[in-house]
């Protein structure tokens, strides 16, 4: 096989998709330097900035056999980091309308009430995403926030290293962090 550097994006994008797990080394070495910088340049945060680029080659490795770029794969991949830009930028500002609209109701003194439902909306979410993780993280993770035992007291409980009872609470914090948005995520360590 022919070094892969040499090798053109559509030859890469061909081997990605019979599973070459050299190909996509490649595509990433190649492109997220790059990509790593228009995501900095409009979030200035570097850790969401190498967030996005991990969920977005994690994405792309996912759906390898079904990715269709109809352009090159330079722009497909600035697009992506572009859209995905768009949508945190999205979700920061309804996080913000909804922290305006609770400090509203803090200052008018209606919040009680209200603050009440969205509390137990909120911990109804929360638990339905705790619930759709993968069943031996799910465990690992209440095991930790809810029972509140160490990693070693989990590992020893389960016959597991402390390590694989690390990575998993972390795993499951990214998953839900993800999944819940990062102002219900703040939430959530609060509360958890």
């Amino acid at each position: 096989m022919a070094v892969l550097s040499s090798l053109s994006d559509q030859e890469l994008l061909s081997l990605l998709r019979e599973d070459n797990h050299a190909a996509y080394t490649e595509i990433y070495n190649r492109y997220s330097g790059v990509l790593y910088l228009h995501a900095y340049n409009r979030l200035r945060d570097r850790e969401e900035s190498k967030d996005l680029l991990q969920e977005l080659f994690t994405t792309i490795w996912n759906n390898r056999k079904d990715l269709d770029i109809r352009s090159t794969l330079s722009g497909y991949l600035y697009r992506a980091v572009m859209n995905r830009v768009f949508k945190y930028f999205s979700r920061k500002q309804t996080e913000e309308k909804y922290i305006g609209s609770i400090q509203e109701s803090v200052n008018s003194g209606d919040c009680i009430t209200d603050h009440l439902v969205r509390q137990n909306q909120l911990a109804g979410i929360i638990e339905k995403e705790i619930d759709a993780l993968p069943p031996k993280m799910r465990e690992i993770f209440v095991m930790s926030r809810k029972e509140r035992l160490s990693h070693k007291e989990i590992a020893e409980q389960l016959g597991l290293a402390e390590s694989t009872v690390k990575k998993q609470v972390n795993n499951a914090l990214k998953i839900l962090r993800g999944k819940l948005g990062l102002f219900t995520y703040l939430l959530f360590l609060l509360f958890y």
